[in-house]
């Protein structure tokens, strides 16, 4: 009796003690410790992202939402020319601001568009270089857009909307910089050894939109003109992963200096359009603009300036299978309405991931990325328990209805389908390894989808 007591007392003593450390535990400011944080799964299971871009560069919108710095900083000569055209010469870029109507913004109407993507989370650029932020924020006075321009809360409206009506999760960027505040200015020419602007500015407004909004996603920017030590980012971090409203869920990019960025933070998006096109042993995200040339919207783009649906799917296909999540890039016009072409495309992506989500959503990266043999065909897989399904994402249709896949390793009792066909597909052992698959005739009004095709494979060797 005397034994099962202590034995009692000490297994209880341990399991408190066990659930005091778990709770008692804080993150450290600095990188070592803030890097030990797992990254929350929802992350990695939504594989799918839709990034906005939207501000006062919406209004002009020519060249790209760097308009200011590229006009005034940077003096290009075909902005030079176009102001110089349209405006008058004492014209200031804070003068567009109230042309930033948003009039036809309506956020509900763009929770469906999102929705109709397939997309399992979306970044909102809450405030761009330029400074101007898309909330009431209380610092900085008469240059956001409840002051100026829309007169609305932008991203507490687009928050409300999407968290009501989807399942989509809801982020924000956030610029660290703003080009042309005397602050930073004043910051830049000490050497950044002052930190007035990271003080009164850049740390307050982190500190309000996480504490308003409860973002799921943080998505740093502005950092490459010094180093995270500047930025104060660490204690921030360690705020936000220790005693935020989003601890448990929030997702952090790199972007938090000049020496962090494909090193450090949640997961990596090192630069624009980072596509490693091989397997990375850390999470990584490829953030691509829709329109190649700009992420903010541009009234001169042409049809050919946007990617195709094959371009886009192929951009999805290489990055799920290589282990990354892909944020697509739209740019709303200045009255708050997102243009057919972008809404065309996020549609029919949201059809391809109806018919293929499988093969996306959850997926894990397969022992091979690529095929071994047949060029444009990547793999990904689902694992469920002992049970391993692979697909092969075909970014063509054979000409002969016959495809060889060079990785896959057959047993005798391999199945091989199409992701929305019914039925199994005829396969036999390829005498230079793998397998050949036969397609049977399909009529083209029974193929699952127009472009992009994928093989489901079970019960294979590896």
């Amino acid at each position: 009796m005397e034994k099962t007591i202590t034995l009692s007392v000490v297994l209880t003593f341990f399991v408190v003690t066990n659930i005091l450390n778990v709770s008692c535990f804080k993150y450290e400011p600095n990188w070592e410790s803030l890097d030990s944080r797992p990254l929350p799964s929802w992350y990695d299971e939504a594989k799918i992202g839709i990034f906005i871009t939207w501000g006062v560069f919406s209004v002009p919108s020519f060249g790209s939402e760097w308009f200011w710095w590229t006009w005034k900083e940077a003096k290009n000569p075909a902005l030079v020319d176009f102001m110089n055209k349209n405006y008058r010469p004492d014209f200031t870029y804070p003068d567009f601001a109230p042309q930033f109507t948003a009039e036809f913004f309506n956020a509900n109407e763009w929770a469906e568009i999102l929705k109709s993507s397939g997309a399992k989370y979306v970044v909102l650029v809450s405030k761009h270089h330029e400074g101007f932020p898309l909330w009431p924020s209380n610092y900085s006075w008469n240059w956001n857009a409840m002051d100026v321009g829309p007169n609305r809360d932008i991203v507490g409206e687009l928050a409300k909307a999407v968290r009501s009506k989807t399942d989509i999760h809801f982020g924000m960027y956030h610029s660290l910089l703003e080009w042309f505040n005397p602050l930073y200015i004043q910051d830049r020419e000490n050497g950044f050894k002052t930190q007035d602007f990271v003080r009164t500015k850049t740390m307050p407004e982190l500190y309000e939109l996480v504490n308003r909004y409860e973002p799921d996603i943080i998505w740093s920017d502005g950092d490459w003109t010094t180093t995270d030590v500047y930025w104060n980012a660490t204690n921030f971090l360690a705020w936000l992963y220790n005693e935020s409203p989003v601890k448990d869920k929030v997702c952090v990019n790199d972007r938090w200096g000049s020496n962090i960025r494909c090193k450090h933070g949640g997961f990596l998006n090192c630069n624009d359009k980072y596509n490693p096109g091989v397997l990375n042993k850390k999470k990584w995200e490829n953030c691509m603009e829709m329109d190649r040339y700009s992420w903010g919207y541009r009234r001169n783009a042409r049809l050919a300036d946007y990617f195709s649906m094959h371009e886009l799917l192929s951009e999805v296909a290489e990055t799920v299978s290589t282990g990354g999540n892909i944020l697509i890039n739209i740019g709303p016009t200045k009255d708050g309405m997102i243009i057919p072409i972008y809404q065309e495309r996020l549609k029919q992506l949201g059809t391809w991931l109806g018919v293929n989500g499988e093969a996306i959503y959850g997926s894990k990266p397969w022992s091979h990325q690529n095929d071994t043999i047949t060029k444009n065909i990547w793999y990904t897989s689902q694992i469920a328990g002992a049970d391993v399904s692979v697909y092969a994402i075909l970014l063509f249709w054979p000409t002969d209805n016959k495809v060889i896949l060079g990785a896959p390793v057959s047993s005798s009792s391999t199945i091989v389908s199409m992701l929305g066909y019914v039925g199994n597909f005829d396969w036999k052992p390829n005498p230079g390894g793998g397998i050949e698959v036969t397609i049977p005739p399909i009529t083209i009004n029974k193929l699952p989808c127009n472009d992009v095709w994928v093989l489901k494979l079970e019960n294979l060797f590896n």
